[in-house]
């Protein structure tokens, strides 16, 4: 299982290109080799392949791992094709989301789209979340993470059972 751990800063340059973590690209890089992901147009990957959506609980960017996203694909498909909820769900989940993968370099170019989504400006933060990592303006970043660092005490939210080992 490929977990993204950490917070990161990086810059948003004017063409809106940003560089993805080293620790984070490597980590999508290894999984796309893993997947035996290839690109449809035959060419040799330049980097490392995601999905970059709008997140639909908060003002960030959510990157996912080829596969990972694949698998939210198919939870999605489980439901009735005809259904609202089906329709609803796969709207709010696909219609907003990219393919991309980073060049040489390890930068991405962020759709305007989804800059404006975050209120990203030239300071981003990249935010582990465990199979996913998140792409934050660093203020509310850092108002997210206190957020859920409060919830989790006041809730005394817990893992039940115990760890694999």
């Amino acid at each position: 299982m490929t977990l993204f751990l950490g917070t990161h800063q990086n810059k948003l340059d004017a063409k809106g290109r940003v560089s993805i973590p080293a620790l984070f690209r490597a980590r999508l890089k290894a999984c796309g080799e893993s997947n035996g992901t290839q690109r449809t147009d035959g060419a040799e990957p330049v980097g490392a392949p995601m999905v970059l959506r709008p997140s639909h609980q908060f003002p960030c960017i959510e990157v996912w791992t080829e596969r990972d996203f694949a698998n939210l694909s198919a939870q999605v498909a489980v439901l009735d094709r005809f259904s609202p909820e089906r329709r609803d769900l796969a709207t709010a989940l696909f219609s907003d989301a990219y393919q991309i993968e980073t060049d040489k370099e390890g930068r991405i170019v962020l759709p305007e789209d989804l800059v404006v989504h975050a209120g990203l400006d030239k300071e981003v933060t990249f935010m582990g979340a465990g199979d996913t990592f998140e792409i934050w303006e660093p203020a509310r970043c850092a108002r997210r993470r206190e957020e859920a660092r409060a919830a989790s005490r006041e809730q005394g939210f817990t893992l039940r059972g115990a760890v694999p080992s």
